[in-house]
């Protein structure tokens, strides 16, 4: 209900009624080798559903940093993970992750999980994010995100080079998950 609360109270930052369920958050996790992954960052985590993933597919020694912009979300984080080792719950903005590496002590992020709703961000606002994400991501990192539909996927490939499509039937609505690394030219 809460989920339901935040969306009506902020639809273009939210992006749907509902988190989304287990069979996306499970899709969201097969591109991830978790035995190489030593930093994974996540872009919007709300109540957690591909967290909860991630914390059962990392390494111990995994250092997760979730980035949560809305204050309720985050006070959810923290209650549920907040006590976890390697789990750092951070209150802000996507565009600023290369700061939060920094802070953690990372240069680059193996995996950038996205569960940010860009067809509704401002351009400016999904610009910055993928600016900051490609240089998060370094020279062999991945970005995943999914999204109701392939609209934006030529937005998505100014900044990244789309390895995979993955389509989840199984969630409401259904769901694409694109796979991302960075395009050699504009890697900086």
């Amino acid at each position: 209900m809460s989920f339901i609360l935040e969306y009506i109270k902020h639809p273009r930052k939210i992006g749907a009624v509902a988190p989304s369920n287990r069979c996306l958050s499970r899709k969201m996790m097969q591109p991830l080798d978790f035995s190489l992954a030593d930093v994974i960052v996540e872009y919007g985590p709300g109540t957690g559903s591909f967290t909860s993933e991630l914390i059962a597919g990392r390494k111990p020694d995994t250092e997760l940093i979730l980035i949560e912009q809305n204050e309720h979300f985050c006070r959810q984080l923290e209650a549920k993970y907040g006590s976890m080792k390697n789990v750092h719950i951070v209150h802000g903005n996507a565009e600023n992750v290369g700061t939060y590496l920094k802070q953690y002590g990372f240069d680059h992020a193996d995996y950038i999980i996205s569960g940010l709703p860009f067809t509704t961000l401002p351009r400016g606002v999904s610009d910055s994010i993928l600016t900051a994400t490609n240089k998060a991501l370094g020279e062999n990192g991945r970005f995943i995100t999914f999204q109701y539909s392939l609209v934006k996927r030529r937005f998505f490939q100014r900044y990244f080079s789309i390895t995979d499509y993955l389509r989840e039937v199984r969630n409401l609505p259904p769901a694409y998950v694109l796979v991302m690394k960075n395009r050699s030219e504009i890697y900086v």
